[in-house]
């Protein structure tokens, strides 16, 4: 499981990127640059990560699911996903 500390970090990346997004988006379309650059690093959405949210994992993310590869597979063999189910053939 992924430290306390960096599903923190994520979750106030996101908030950062929510609260500047319309100013980002109003600075861009004036093309004034040096207004944007002034904005703070962590409000650029390029900077968020996906992380899995049940244990916070960065890698092996499964964006339709919002968990990671192995949560997703251990939730579908017990069944947790209606709809999916191990393949066999």
């Amino acid at each position: 499981m992924a430290k306390e500390s960096m599903k923190a970090r994520e979750v106030k990346r996101a908030k950062l990127v929510a609260k500047y997004a319309a100013k980002r988006e109003k600075l861009k379309a004036e093309g004034n640059y040096d207004a944007l650059q002034a904005l703070p690093k962590n409000a650029s959405p390029v900077r968020l990560h996906n992380r899995c949210s049940i244990t916070g994992r960065p890698k092996g993310y499964v964006r339709q699911f919002g968990i990671s590869r192995i949560q997703f597979r251990e939730m579908a063999s017990n069944g947790l996903i209606p709809g999916i189910k191990k393949a066999s053939w």
